[in-house]
């Protein structure tokens, strides 16, 4: 029996789709204005994992995410610059070209990381046209006002605002908003917002020219491919507090009564106890993990060894970690598979049984992962190596893949590396870079990193 945490009623429920054949699930997707960061990958590593979950027990999903390619402002607020034009001034290209080439790198990205991908994958600007639509029905329903800037949603005529996160909307201070903007209320949020002449991105509407609100896009397309009943909502802990609230507003408001049924969070990743920061030397890349030594699915391992409800912290001593144990991993499966010899069936329901538990049990990873590592210090046997292959259907790991070749360091270079580490320590600045040198010589490059250092071929 599946259960998961609904974010909506902060407890772990049961599983109940509305067609027990069929989940629903909508997952909100990028903003495809820069390169995306290993933070932005831990969500989507969790979409996959719930995805594959609810395949493991059997059911279809009729999955859909978004790729937002106009509206979403520097302030998840409705302050501050359009992210995409702010990115074309940046890198003199056309919105358009940005959104295609950044695109295609976060889908790059999502194949490096095995993510199992939705049935539908929809770009906002072409919805706009609906979007308008879903936009007139809140009109005619009464829960909008006009303002100089754009259309806005009403908040005071929603009497569940709040409820995803707990907003108190008598606490007005905490609403990030400039004074004197004509709002009803501070928390009261964009449908549809009036642009310059100088914009590129805009559309005509019954109101104006201008472009369409960053959280319209969401509930228009999730009610254009899924409907009126919604099972799963999934997206990152940034996410609950306003572009998930608004989307409940205008989804309920719309349709008349209660959406989607369970909304799925995962935590924040952090770098060195921190926030992740080109400024602060610490800003990640998968395309940066590979250049040091790591492989997409070494940051895939990492990720599903800590919960989705939990923090997660990045270090590169973690990730060092992650790789030699999926490595080992892969190793170990190799001996299970030259065995031909059989284990007793029983021994591996119970492994069965136990993997699904954990799994089900909102989707407790590191529990599952702990299940594997057990199952494969069992005898010899091609039954472990079949079985471990069917739990990697839920991690997407490659397991079977002992192909793959991850960099190597040879004990001399690590010996180097160390002694060098010492040397700056002892301030001995001239030795250090001596043995930097003997290093490059020898075919590898160090390079020095907050919590120590990383070595990577020439």
């Amino acid at each position: 029996m599946l259960k998961i945490y609904n974010s909506l009623t902060n407890k772990k429920e049961e599983f109940k789709p509305y067609n027990s054949k069929m989940v629903t699930m909508y997952s909100c997707g990028p903003t495809v204005y820069n390169y995306p960061h290993i933070g932005n990958m831990r969500a989507y590593i969790f979409m996959d994992n719930l995805r594959r979950i609810l395949k493991y027990n059997g059911y279809n999903i009729n999955g859909v995410m978004n790729i937002t390619d106009v509206g979403h402002l520097t302030s998840d607020a409705d302050t501050g610059e359009d992210k995409m034009e702010l990115a074309s001034k940046r890198e003199k290209k056309s919105p358009y070209e940005i959104a295609e080439y950044y695109t295609k790198i976060f889908f790059d990205n999502l194949q490096k990381l095995n993510i199992d991908l939705p049935n539908h994958i929809v770009k906002a600007t072409d919805y706009v046209d609906k979007m308008i639509n879903f936009v007139k029905i809140l009109e005619e329903k009464g829960y909008t006002y006009k303002l100089e800037d754009g259309i806005y949603f009403d908040i005071k005529k929603f009497k569940n605002y709040g409820k995803l996160s707990n907003k108190d909307l008598n606490d007005i201070g905490i609403a990030r908003i400039e004074e004197n903007t004509g709002k009803h209320h501070p928390f009261d949020f964009a449908l549809w917002k009036f642009v310059p002449d100088n914009h590129i991105m805009k559309w005509d509407s019954p109101w104006g020219i201008g472009c369409p609100g960053w959280h319209i896009e969401c509930s228009t397309m999730s009610n254009d491919l899924l409907g009126e009943n919604i099972d799963i909502h999934t997206g990152g802990i940034d996410h609950k507090t306003v572009h998930h609230e608004n989307e409940i507003a205008q989804n309920d408001c719309a349709i008349g009564h209660s959406v989607v049924k369970y909304w799925l969070h995962c935590d924040y990743l952090q770098v060195n106890g921190g926030k992740m920061s080109k400024s602060l030397g610490n800003f990640y890349t998968l395309d940066d993990l590979e250049k040091i030594g790591y492989s997409s699915l070494d940051f895939k391992y990492f990720c599903l060894n800590s919960h989705y409800r939990k923090p997660i912290n990045f270090t590169l001593d973690a990730i060092e970690s992650a790789k030699i144990a999926r490595q080992n991993l892969i190793k170990i499966l190799q001996n299970h598979k030259n065995s031909s010899t059989k284990i007793d069936s029983k021994i591996l329901s119970d492994y069965k049984q136990k993997f699904l538990e954990a799994i089900n049990d909102d989707l407790n990873t590191p529990l599952a992962l702990g299940i594997l590592w057990t199952l494969i210090k069992e005898e010899n046997s091609i039954d472990v190596y079949n079985l471990a292959l069917d739990f990697d259907k839920v991690f997407g790991l490659d397991l079977d893949k002992y192909e793959e070749k991850i960099l190597e360091i040879p004990d001399e270079i690590k010996e180097l590396s160390e002694k060098r580490l010492q040397a700056k320590k002892d301030k001995n600045f001239k030795l250090a870079d001596e043995l930097r040198d003997q290093i490059l010589n020898k075919g590898y490059i160090i390079e020095d990193k907050k919590d120590g250092y990383v070595l990577k071929k020439v």
